[in-house]
């Protein structure tokens, strides 16, 4: 794994050259590293029900390549702001993404499905590529800068959660289960070798060693903002978690789609995904980045609250369940985005410790979400639970920025 070789000083965002790696990542580098940790989330999710019969397991064990991957994802971004914070963010991508690399090997080559689960956690430190971006692009830019690059760069990579499921259900006719990880493969290999030619160093290497990076800690712990803003994007994007652990089961079993049927569908809340990503670049820097989280999530509320009334009412088919996410995604593009520039504002110097506790806890929760969808789901319950958890930790979603906004007045702004 190719080890760091700049360390250059932050430099202007103006000063982004493509593959030069003396200037700040280009914006299809960030694109491409927050794409590589979307598609390894999300591209075999279809092939889930033939994995578990090639392991010979049941739906629940295999179901812990989505939970147990993403509590190790958050235990990873505990760890990977401050590291990234001392030693800056080149070498610990690249480092990073070497260990990806070697992770997706494994699971290519797993006998069972215990050394496939072991692997695929390992898989799990794809997710620095996420943190370290978005920390990059506030290292050089300020907090409504940021929000709208930030939105940007998620409304391109959200084509790739768009596609994935899609290509992922067409890899498993073709070529079985590892055609999806083979895919995986090929991508790590690729965007490692572009972050090493492209990805110039935006913050120095700090001072001190690791205990005086953590010490710096309850500085940022004790801002009731910080944690509004973990707890916003924490619920609002548990409904897409939990989406990611129920959806498959209620696609297979309840309603009966193919794989490739199922990838398709499964791709519908990348759309909406997308356009609230652009409507987080377009306007962000002139609505706000508190009243843009805002909006995001009572669309995601609403969305959910009129497919749960549908449901009710008889209407239940996969066009009703798989359309109606459009919206949960449209509220995330919009919500994400803005609440991890509030989140990492709330303490500049700390931008990368704040986007990676931020993260963890946005994705410790979303662990549990998705586990707890895929424990809920039988073939008697029907899509019931889920509904029923969408639709509490969209409307909590609400409640959280409120009082963000309201604690923001407080301080004065």
């Amino acid at each position: 794994m190719p080890p760091s070789d700049a360390t250059a000083a932050p430099l202007a965002p103006a000063s982004s050259r493509f593959l030069d790696r003396t200037s700040p990542p280009h914006v299809i580098t960030l694109v491409l590293l927050a794409g590589l940790a979307a598609l390894a989330m999300n591209v075999f999710l279809p092939s889930l029900p033939s994995m578990a019969a090639y392991f010979g397991t049941d739906y629940r064990v295999m179901q812990l390549s989505v939970s147990l991957y993403l509590a190790v994802n958050a235990v990873i971004q505990i760890l990977i702001g401050p590291i990234s914070d001392r030693f800056g963010r080149r070498p610990v991508l690249l480092w990073s993404l070497g260990v990806f690399v070697l992770a997706t090997l494994g699971t290519l080559l797993a006998t069972n499905a215990v050394i496939f689960l072991l692997f695929r956690m390992l898989q799990a430190v794809v997710v620095s590529a996420i943190v370290l971006s978005r920390a990059a692009i506030r290292d050089v830019m300020d907090e409504a800068a940021a929000a709208s690059r930030i939105g940007y760069v998620t409304m391109g990579m959200a084509l790739v959660p768009m596609a994935a499921p899609a290509v992922g259900g067409l890899l498993d006719e073709a070529f079985g289960w590892r055609g999806s990880f083979m895919l995986m493969l090929l991508a790590g290999m690729g965007v490692l070798a572009l972050t090493w030619a492209d990805l110039g160093e935006t913050k120095p290497r700090g001072t001190g060693g690791m205990r005086a990076q953590f010490a710096e800690l309850p500085e940022l712990m004790t801002s009731r903002r910080f944690w509004g803003y973990c707890i916003t994007a924490t619920l609002a994007s548990g409904a897409f978690f939990a989406y990611l652990g129920g959806a498959p089961f209620v696609g297979s079993v309840v309603f009966g789609m193919s794989p490739a049927t199922l990838g398709i569908f499964f791709g519908a809340p990348a759309i909406g995904y997308a356009i609230g990503n652009f409507v987080a670049g377009r306007y962000s820097i002139h609505v706000g980045v508190d009243r843009m989280v805002l909006l995001g999530c009572l669309i995601c509320m609403g969305g959910v609250s009129v497919m749960v009334a549908l449901f009710a009412l008889g209407f239940q088919s996969p066009g009703v369940f798989f359309g109606f996410f459009v919206f949960v995604g449209l509220g995330n593009g919009m919500v994400l985005p803005n609440a991890t520039s509030g989140m990492m504002s709330v303490r500049p110097h700390l931008a990368g410790t704040a986007s990676g506790i931020g993260g963890a806890i946005m994705i410790g929760g979303g662990a549990a979400l998705s586990a707890l969808a895929g424990a809920l789901l039988t073939p008697e319950t029907g899509a019931a639970p889920l509904l029923a958890l969408l639709l509490i930790t969209t409307a909590l979603s609400v409640v959280a920025i409120v009082y963000v906004i309201r604690r923001g007045r407080q301080l004065g702004g």
